[in-house]
């Protein structure tokens, strides 16, 4: 299972982690593993793991996202 985290801009209070985990959530293709205030960490089963639908959910929510390093 591929696991990655993404760094998430906009981010400053409890409410930002459950709308981004809401977000998230409601896409398909990854499992959210942990989301805390500027990070999300998530699993895929799938190869390559589909970083870039998490990223679109994210914007779809008002957040900018990108795959951390």
């Amino acid at each position: 299972m591929a696991e990655f985290k993404l760094r998430i801009e906009g981010m400053h209070c409890g409410g930002c982690v459950r709308r981004v985990s809401q977000a998230l959530s409601a896409a398909e293709g990854f499992n959210v593993e942990e989301v805390t205030v500027g990070a999300a960490r998530l699993s895929a089963s799938a190869e390559p793991a589909p970083v870039d639908r998490a990223i679109e959910a994210l914007a779809k929510a008002g957040y900018k996202a990108e795959l951390e390093a």
